[in-house]
């Protein structure tokens, strides 16, 4: 928005009310423009306002954007329901599933919309927080199919370090941005086990296949080249090297500690969202009889929730599918 004069200057945000140093978090925002727990060391903009209810953060946006723990948002839009603008439009940056009816999943923009009952774009991409707020150069995707919002999204999100590409294959994008979590978590184990880089190669490869297979499985018209941009094998990449879920699940192997302790224990209050995705992800593989078509997924769930050594993950994935 630094670079565009079409849009509202002030920006509401809203900031889940803690107390730190027995101050609220949203006064230290607004006074000191930084968000000391979760984002320390890196100014806001100015005209960007926390505020702790989010009705009122709300009330009259004509784009709302959400950026939270994917298991928070149907507790999300209860509140919002019948208190945001009826032409207001969606974007989502979470990266998840919600759980659907019969071990099925539900994609989180599918639920804003049916919930809210506003059209939900979504955006994702190797998009680094920390490096994010540096200003250092990236790519990101945004996933809309309404022509004529599409530039408008755009040109909201786009400065001159952060390059946008808008598609139409939402469904694939915001895939993309759930299962690479899981990978990650695979990549984590590789690292705390010291198997190298080749291994971590393989790992990120089957992972990406796994991708591309589960989307051509449940989301028929799909494109090849949606996974060519930046939310498909860049933030694949960036995640398995840099993210938080590699981080935690390479000190999972080094520590024997669970990934719940290490969530307190690393993540400053943050969730880990890889190995939610994996259980997700797999009660509806199970459902399907799909979880030999899906070794490395399985095995990250089973790795995750203790049925399966972290040493096992090779084992499982040895003859992999794509290996025949």
């Amino acid at each position: 928005m630094k670079y565009n004069n079409i849009f509202e200057t002030r920006v509401t945000m809203y900031v889940y009310e803690e107390i730190i140093n027995n101050e609220k978090l949203t006064n230290i925002i607004n006074t000191i423009h930084e968000n000391v727990k979760y984002l320390p060391g890196h100014k806001i903009p100015e005209n960007v306002i926390a505020v702790p209810d989010v009705v009122e953060a709300a009330k009259n946006a004509d784009i709302l954007i959400f950026v939270l723990p994917h298991q928070f948002i149907r507790t999300l839009c209860s509140t919002l329901l019948d208190n945001i603008k009826p032409t207001a439009v969606g974007l989502s940056l979470i990266k998840g599933f919600g759980r659907g009816e019969g071990n099925s999943i539900e994609l989180i923009s599918k639920i804003i919309e049916k919930h809210l009952r506003i059209q939900c774009n979504v955006l994702m991409g190797a998009n680094l927080a920390n490096e994010v707020a540096e200003e250092k150069f990236c790519e990101t995707t945004i996933g809309c199919k309404d022509k004529r919002l599409a530039p408008v999204l755009r040109d909201l999100i786009q400065t001159l370090n952060f390059r946008v590409v808008v598609v139409e294959d939402c469904e694939t994008v915001e895939v993309c941005g759930a299962l690479k979590n899981i990978v990650a978590c695979a990549a984590g184990f590789v690292d705390g086990l010291g198997l190298g880089d080749n291994t971590k190669a393989a790992v990120i490869r089957l992972g990406l296949m796994e991708m591309i297979k589960f989307v051509d499985t449940f989301y028929s018209g799909s494109k090849l080249s949606t996974f060519f941009e930046s939310c498909g094998i860049a933030d694949l990449i960036t995640t398995c090297y840099g993210g938080r879920n590699r981080r935690v699940c390479e000190q999972f192997v080094k520590t024997g500690k669970t990934i719940k302790a290490l969530e307190d224990e690393l993540l400053s209050g943050q969730k880990l969202q890889g190995p939610a995705t994996a259980d997700e992800v797999h009660d509806m593989l199970k459902a399907r009889n799909l979880t030999d078509k899906f070794p490395l997924f399985t095995a990250v769930h089973r790795i995750c929730t203790e049925q399966l050594r972290p040493a096992d993950l090779i084992d499982q994935i040895r003859s992999h599918p794509e290996h025949v």
